[in-house]
Order: C-alpha cells, then sequence, then structure tokens
C-alpha cells in the first residue's frame, strides 16, 4: 500500500476511534444526574473506554481500534435529598461518579485528535490529487 493510502486509512481508524470516544462522553454527561430507579439503588455508572493496536497485514499498516468498553468502578457520591424517589431511609441518594470536568476534558481532547485526523485524510487526498494532475500534464 502506498504510503498517502496508509495515511489515510490510519487517520481513518482513528476517526472512528474518536468517534466512539466522544459517545460514551456524551452518554456520561447525559447521565450525570441520572440516580437509580429505586430507594437505595445505584445510579448511572460513568463509562470507560479503552483503545488497542490492530495490525491490518494485507495493508501493512497499525491502526487504532477500541479495545474495551467498561465502567468505572470508583465510588458514588452521595448527597441528603430525602424527597428525591431514590433515597434510602436516611434521605441519602447516590449520585453517578462522573465528574464533568473530566468529562469536558476527554471531549476537549477527542474532538481535538478527531480534527487532527480529519486534516491528515484531506492533506493526503490533496497530495494524491497534485499528483493525479501532475500525472495527467505529462
Amino acid at each position: 500500500m502506498d504510503p498517502l493510502s496508509a495515511a489515510m486509512k490510519i487517520a481513518g481508524s482513528g476517526l472512528e476511534a474518536q468517534s466512539t470516544r466522544l459517545r460514551i462522553v456524551s452518554e456520561n454527561i447525559a447521565n450525570s444526574r441520572s440516580t437509580g430507579d429505586t430507594p437505595g439503588a445505584d445510579p448511572y455508572r460513568r463509562k470507560t473506554i479503552t483503545f488497542g493496536e490492530a495490525v491490518d497485514r494485507a495493508n501493512g499498516v497499525t491502526t487504532v481500534n477500541v479495545k474495551k468498553l467498561g465502567v468505572d468502578e470508583s465510588k458514588f457520591s452521595t448527597e441528603f435529598d430525602p424527597n428525591n424517589p431514590a433515597a434510602d431511609a436516611q434521605g441519602v441518594v447516590k449520585l453517578p461518579n462522573v465528574n464533568m470536568l473530566v468529562e469536558m476534558a476527554d471531549m476537549r481532547e477527542a474532538n481535538r485528535s478527531y480534527d487532527a485526523n480529519l486534516q491528515t485524510i484531506k492533506q493526503s487526498r490533496d497530495l494524491i490529487s497534485s499528483t493525479i494532475d501532475l500525472l495527467k500534464s505529462q
């Protein structure tokens, strides 16, 4: 595989991985205040994503992929809210283990990585187009 096509394949795998990461971050943000359905029940648990690499032997490139989707096992925070339907007998509600600062930083990083991969694809496409134009002119 030529280097420009390889660059596009690698960047494409990065786009797919970062897109999944953005979806996971969005789910975490959307559920940052989702409590349990019944008194004392566990609330939403933050989702995590782990990346891995995959060797594409046919094309001779190493791409990125989603290795595993998991959950954050850290402790839930609690607050006193006896009027909440998820409150236990003492009026304490378990809240999701989602930290909005962490999620926003994760979103920003995923967005920048996505943009960088997109720019790589655009540049590769432009270089291929320029090469074709150069060959046509000869």
